[in-house]
């Protein structure tokens, strides 16, 4: 079975003063609400976060059935890429899907989906629009992190930039539209996004 890396590292500096990884979205915590829903389409856990994070995110997934492993980031703040690189170094298992914690309505039919797509190539990276959604995708584990490492060293911290170096399957808007809905990707990055989400979650 593949991984997950949930990536958590970030400042979060549109939702305040509070990490919103941990922040309560409907009486559980965000990043929780996330591996809730992946868990089960794979068997091992990566958190990718700073090493102030790691306590209060350990506590938000205490009492689960699942033991995360935290890839903690060795330079804070260098970005999504640099998250990804770190946090794929900790896995195990040849492919991960990557997902970021604040996307509590990621479909793990379409993390399942991914997946396969992703069997026998580098990548599968989803396209909804004409931005790649890098993300929500999943990643051969070692090409993913040595091409980010490479992007990060000639100081190309372009989300998409590793993707030249990969054979990616690119999945558009036609074919994630029949597996899921595009609500998938949506994330949460104020407080007036998380009331929002809040309130969809008691409304379902």
């Amino acid at each position: 079975m593949p991984a997950a890396l949930v990536l958590a590292g970030g400042r979060s500096t549109r939702f305040g003063d509070r990490d919103k990884a941990v922040a309560e979205l409907a009486g559980t915590p965000m990043i929780r609400r996330v591996v809730d829903r992946i868990t089960p389409v794979v068997d091992e856990i990566v958190i990718n976060c700073r090493a102030a994070q790691v306590d209060p995110i350990a506590d938000a997934l205490a009492d689960s059935e699942y033991d995360p492993t935290f890839a903690v980031d060795r330079d804070p703040d260098e970005g999504p890429m640099a998250g990804i690189a770190r946090g794929l170094e900790a896995v195990s298992a040849t492919y991960a899907f990557v997902v970021a914690c604040d996307m509590p309505f990621v479909d793990p039919d379409f993390a399942a989906h991914l997946l396969e797509r992703a069997a026998g190539h580098d990548a599968a990276v989803p396209r909804p629009d004409e931005w790649y959604q890098t993300t929500q995708a999943v990643y051969r584990t070692e090409p993913m992190a040595a091409a980010c490492r490479r992007a990060l060293a000639n100081d190309d911290h372009r989300i998409v930039a590793p993707l030249s170096e990969l054979d990616e399957v690119v999945v558009g808007s036609a074919e994630i539209e029949r597996v899921a809905s595009l609500e998938t990707f949506e994330n949460v990055n104020t407080r007036e996004e998380l009331a929002a989400a809040a309130e969809r979650l008691r409304e379902a």
